[in-house]
């Protein structure tokens, strides 16, 4: 019989299908815990509600942000829901523990402006400014994750169409459409991209870099930070910037939350609910027709 810590590993990874990030995540908050409990001389199996109530308080103590003990929290509440699942407890004792009060915080924004202008900085004379600009063109025409990005595949877009199915968390699959800005941008970046030497089992890859790999989450950090320099913007500006900016645009220009919800790939719309904090009072209209920065291209 496996150890119980390893039978959650198992847990996370096939039952509940999360990705090597996700449970690499949870299974360092748990450590975090057994390690508590070890020098407390306390089984993990067998701890109290008022010995994990110690441990919160504890880390708390540490000056560790709320929003990082609400998510050790949650790690340790999913533990002792496999528990309760593989009926080695009886009942849950992290029922009655509080979560820590998060201060509410707004995702970074960047203005139809300032993403003018980091288009404006790329550098098309360069062998891969064609590569970047379609890059950006992307992240902000449809809101997708980093993640997303590097994994894109040609054989998953369906250009004539106008849309691409891309691969989210959990690997659930979505049709995200394509505006014609970045359609156009695809095809520019397809004609250089048939200029390099693509390495075996790179062939079906979107972005490469010039040695013919795919990109890494690192190159695509690195391309967003030097472009936003380059424009002269001064905010903290990652890939996932250009996600929330694509989400608030379209809910400050009326398009529906629910919309907004399925192009982003939340589960829950309380997630998408993140950008309420913006005008709510014309929701209306569908994604596409909402987005501010391609619907001034076509005039």
């Amino acid at each position: 019989m496996l150890p119980i810590l390893d039978e959650y590993h198992l847990y996370l990874k096939l039952e509940k299908s999360l990705s090597a990030n996700t449970i690499e995540a949870y299974e360092s908050d748990l450590q975090k815990l057994v390690s508590y409990l070890s020098e407390a001389h306390v089984e993990i199996e067998k701890a109290s509600t008022e010995i994990l109530r110690d441990f919160i308080i504890e880390i708390s103590t540490l000056g560790i942000h709320p929003r990082s003990q609400a998510r050790i929290l949650s790690g340790i509440k999913s533990f002792y829901h496999f528990l309760i699942y593989k009926n080695v407890i009886d009942d849950d004792p992290t029922l009655l523990l509080e979560t820590p009060k998060i201060g509410f915080r707004l995702p970074e924004v960047l203005s139809i402006h300032e993403i003018d202008d980091i288009v404006l900085a790329i550098d098309l004379s360069k062998p891969e400014g064609q590569r970047n600009k379609a890059i950006i063109e992307v992240l902000y025409g449809s809101g997708l994750r980093v993640s997303e990005l590097i994994n894109l595949q040609l054989s998953k877009l369906y250009l004539d169409e106008g849309y691409m199915l891309v691969e989210g968390k959990g690997s659930k699959q979505r049709l995200v459409p394509l505006s014609p800005q970045a359609l156009k941008q695809i095809e520019l970046w397809k004609i250089d991209r048939n200029l390099l030497d693509i390495k075996k089992g790179h062939e079906d890859f979107v972005f490469l870099n010039r040695r013919g790999t795919k990109l890494t989450r690192d190159m695509i950090f690195k391309i967003v930070k030097e472009l936003t320099m380059l424009a002269g913007i001064r905010k903290n500006v990652s890939p996932h910037t250009f996600r929330h900016s694509f989400a608030t645009h379209l809910l400050e220009n009326g398009a529906n939350l629910r919309a907004i919800q399925q192009l982003l790939g939340h589960e829950s719309i309380t997630t998408t609910e993140l950008y309420t904090h913006m005008d709510v009072h014309f929701l209306r209209q569908t994604v596409l027709d909402c987005h501010p920065f391609y619907r001034s291209k076509k005039k």
